[in-house]
């Protein structure tokens, strides 16, 4: 059967939390979707539940599973959904959240009206996280981006441009599968390493008001380290690795109009991990060395490059200034960053 939409769906050890995410999904207005389940060999009854479903709902016959040969990681599971995903877009839920019944028939409609390769809706986080729960929205304004490098001027003109996920947005997949584009292989930030370079593939893209995806935060989440009681070294470091690669592919950009100011996205981004590692410190093992952190913020750019950049050239030489200076002077300046920006 052939489909308009996939909704792609990893799932791992979610069993408090699936139901929601099938609900959600299975009452969508827009018909003609089909909903892939990556089985990323969890341990609990998750699979259980999603074969349930199956079986008893009216859409049943839509949902199919693909089960990996072992536990691979998130980002694994999402090129998996892409490898298989047999629908004209693709759309990412990831499965301890939810969408509105209309989210699909909103961005699909918006992607023929505008022609465009790309949709996003706005969302709404959740997070539960102790006795009182909060809902805090972000709403993107109402705008279409149809010339050229259009969007990607607007995704890396702040760093808070655009959202840093990869859920809560349709795409034309033929964008994932003609620019040979995948995952990261590891469990945290494999989507804000995808994310970061996608806007140099899209020409025509459009963003909606409209809130269409509930992103819940939970204790115990990969994303909120600070719940946790410990976080190995290693975890991090693959997420460095990760980001590293994406430093050097950006040099492969440099003639765009907007090169420098995604430089200086991925440099800042570069910041927020060291941040984060120092405000977390307490649960990291083995400890990152103050070397260690200030290597993370090497530049992809000489000086001599940097002078030579058409915008941003003080602020892209102030992050590469930290990876120049004495390591124990470079994470005092860091840490005062971090604090003066509520990140430590």
């Amino acid at each position: 059967m052939a489909y308009e939409v996939t909704i792609g769906i990893p799932v791992y050890n979610v069993e408090k939390y699936i139901r929601r995410s099938m609900d959600s999904a299975l009452a969508q207005t827009f018909q003609s979707i089909e909903f892939l389940v990556c089985d990323d060999c969890g341990t609990d009854s998750s699979m259980d539940i999603i074969r349930e479903y199956q079986h008893i709902h009216p859409r049943g016959k839509d949902i199919r599973i693909v089960r990996q040969q072992q536990n691979g990681g998130i980002g694994n599971a999402r090129n998996r959904i892409l490898d298989e995903a047999t629908g004209k877009y693709l759309f990412f839920l990831d499965s301890d959240d939810a969408i509105i019944p209309n989210a699909i028939e909103l961005l699909y409609e918006n992607a023929k009206r505008y022609n465009a390769q790309i949709v996003y809706g706005s969302y709404e986080r959740i997070e539960e996280l102790g006795d009182q729960i909060k809902h805090i929205p972000f709403h993107y304004p109402s705008v279409q981006f149809l010339k050229e490098d259009e969007f990607a001027k607007y995704a890396y003109r702040r760093y808070e441009g655009i959202q840093a996920t990869t859920w809560n947005f349709l795409i034309d997949i033929a964008v994932y599968r003609k620019n040979a584009l995948r995952y990261m292989p590891i469990n945290f930030w494999e989507d804000f390493t995808f994310v970061m370079v996608l806007p140099i593939f899209i020409s025509r893209a459009v963003l909606l008001p409209d809130i269409t995806y509930h992103y819940y935060v939970y204790f115990g989440s990969l994303s909120h380290l600070r719940e946790r009681e410990h976080v190995e070294k290693s975890e991090i470091k693959t997420v460095v690795d990760s980001l590293e690669v994406v430093k050097n592919r950006s040099c492969y950009y440099r003639r765009k109009e907007y090169f420098s100011k995604m430089v200086y996205k991925i440099m800042m981004t570069d910041l927020y991990v060291v941040c984060n590692i120092l405000k977390n410190r307490r649960i990291i093992s083995p400890d990152f060395s103050n070397k260690e952190l200030q290597n993370i913020m090497k530049s992809p750019l000489t000086i001599l490059e940097i002078l030579k950049l058409r915008e941003w050239r003080l602020r892209n030489f102030a992050l590469w200034l930290l990876s120049k200076l004495p390591s124990r002077l470079s994470v005092i300046l860091i840490e005062i960053v971090g604090k003066s920006k509520g990140l430590i």
